[in-house]
């Protein structure tokens, strides 16, 4: 950091009860009160280099107090330039530069009342070391908050923001100067270390919110950086004044935090809008923060069109990290991530795909996605069947081409909830679709004492009829195919619309009819009890 000095007598200033005062053995004859503190001091010094003192006691009385309530930067940056007129050692820094301009320029010490007064000096500071060093510039930009029409009106909010971004701008192998850079894996310290792309983000982090947005708007218009750079400061700033979301607990912030939510629209408001450019797990904790926060409707809206944008990034672990909200009983955000599915289904009907297959592609990755989640929070003893059922089926169903990670899904909540009611069971179960299980899954889900009765009788049907589809088509000659005899899997495309009939011959037989259709299959004990037990039910 830069500093200069000024002055070489030392201090003399002192304080008695809400007086200060000059040791001095010349009588004090200039009284002058900011606030609630007075300054008994001299003209001699004082009117000489400050024209507004010249001003204001040309017009007094000989012995009225002028008063100064509205000097800018108030009592400290007052007594700066009093200190400066005495003579004694001041210090300037990126720290008090600006409540120093602000007070020299209402104080009017400039050359036209004094050649080399402080207030040149102090803009020569401003230009040829404040807006040279990177973190000075940055100190002195955010310095200006308190001051902010005044630093305006003087330029030094909007010098100090050309300087930044300049420097942001800077090609790599040309930053020479200090930054703050703790990420994890980084040593500095370390000769020939290249400048990492982010070097940056950092340190304009500790701008306030009105500063930042003003560096990262200037650093958007340059189109000169990658829209990640920019996310990566949105993240960074986000992460060091939300600290919530970077937490994977639970958010804990009063949703009346009006500066917080003034925060969280502005972030939102900046994020670019190239698709990528903010990590998926990052929009998903800003949009849980929003709705913690209470943020405006637009705010909510932009957020779930970006997310639900870049669903198909997400992973598994961005999904289940999300920590739910207060007084949910679930141990998981599940209608949050059903709310962003939406979002990302209405975006998906709505594109005109350039490739089909890509389309296709796409929406069964987030199949299996919610899929893997689904078996993930099935084992929350908070998660209720129709929290459950009612993400499952926001699904369409070419997004699962099988129902296998599904029935997974669905074993494991029946497993971790084995005091479901009979209703429960059966709309759970009516998710799942049995002409879409593997072999595999079949044999499981036939010996299967979880699932509901019918659901058994269902899979078990949809095997048989498989395995007559499948005896047919071998028997079927090449010139029937030929003359366009209807294939058994087209007569059977929709079967599971249709709900199976059972009625026993004996000896372990039944037929099945459908259609005016009917056939014989093959029933073991097991099976032939299970479909007595649900035909007695349904007459019954």
């Amino acid at each position: 950091m830069k500093f200069m000095k000024l002055g070489c007598r030392p201090d003399t200033f002192y304080t008695e009860e809400a007086t200060r005062a000059v040791m001095s053995d010349v009588p004090s004859d200039l009284t002058i009160k900011i606030n609630n503190i007075s300054y008994l001091l001299h003209k001699y010094p004082l009117l000489p280099k400050c024209g507004l003192l010249q001003r204001l006691y040309s017009e007094a009385d000989e012995d009225a107090t002028l008063k100064l309530h509205n000097i800018p930067g108030g009592e400290e940056a007052f007594e700066l330039c009093a200190k400066y007129c005495y003579g004694i050692t001041i210090s300037l820094s990126a720290h008090n530069l600006v409540p120093s301009l602000c007070a020299a320029k209402f104080l009017r010490m400039t050359e036209a009342v004094e050649p080399g007064n402080l207030l040149i000096k102090l803009y020569s500071f401003f230009s040829s070391c404040i807006l040279q060093s990177w973190k000075d510039s940055i100190v002195t930009l955010n310095s200006t908050y308190n001051l902010f029409d005044w630093s305006q009106s003087l330029g030094i909010v909007r010098r100090c923001i050309d300087s930044i971004v300049d420097k942001i701008l800077t090609p790599l192998n040309k930053v020479t100067w200090s930054y703050t850079y703790t990420r994890p894996g980084y040593d500095k310290t370390r000769r020939h270390q290249s400048v990492p792309r982010d070097w940056w983000t950092e340190d304009v982090s500790f701008l306030n919110v009105d500063m930042f947005r003003c560096i990262l708007a200037a650093v958007k218009s340059a189109n000169a950086l990658q829209p990640q750079l920019v996310g990566e400061a949105l993240h960074v700033y986000a992460s060091r004044w939300m600290p919530e979301i970077a937490r994977d607990d639970e958010a804990s912030s009063s949703r009346g935090d009006d500066a917080k939510r003034r925060l969280l629209e502005t972030v939102v408001s900046l994020i670019p809008a190239e698709r990528g450019s903010v990590s998926f797990r990052f929009l998903l904790r800003l949009l849980s923060f929003a709705n913690v926060m209470a943020a405006s409707p637009a705010t909510k809206a932009e957020l779930l069109r970006v997310a639900g944008q870049q669903l198909e990034e997400a992973t598994l672990n961005d999904l289940v990290l999300l920590p739910a909200r207060s007084g949910d009983e679930s141990s998981y955000d599940v209608e949050l991530i059903q709310t962003v599915l939406e979002s990302f289904m209405r975006q998906w009907k709505r594109q005109v795909p350039i490739d089909e297959r890509e389309s296709m592609k796409s929406i069964r990755k987030i199949g299996k996605l919610i899929d893997y989640y689904l078996q993930v929070v099935a084992r929350d003893a908070g998660l209720t069947v129709q929290r459950m059922t009612s993400l499952a089926e926001t699904l369409p169903g070419v997004a699962r081409p099988d129902h296998d990670h599904l029935y997974k899904a669905i074993n494991i909540y029946l497993k971790e909830h084995p005091d479901l009611s009979k209703a429960e069971k059966k709309q759970l179960c009516r998710v799942l679709d049995c002409q879409k299980l593997s072999p595999e899954i079949c044999g499981h889900a036939v010996r299967n004492e979880r699932l509901p009765l019918r659901t058994v009788v269902q899979v078990l049907y949809y095997e048989h009829e498989k395995a007559n589809s499948n005896a047919c088509r071998k028997q079927a000659s090449p010139d029937e195919t030929e003359r366009g005899a209807p294939s058994t899997s087209r007569v059977h495309e929709n079967s599971n619309l249709l709900r199976p009939e059972w009625s026993f011959k004996g000896r372990g037989e039944a037929t099945e009819s459908k259609n005016g259709r009917a056939s014989v299959v093959e029933l073991n004990s097991r099976e032939k009890a299970l479909i007595r037990r649900i035909s007695h039910k349904s007459h019954s």
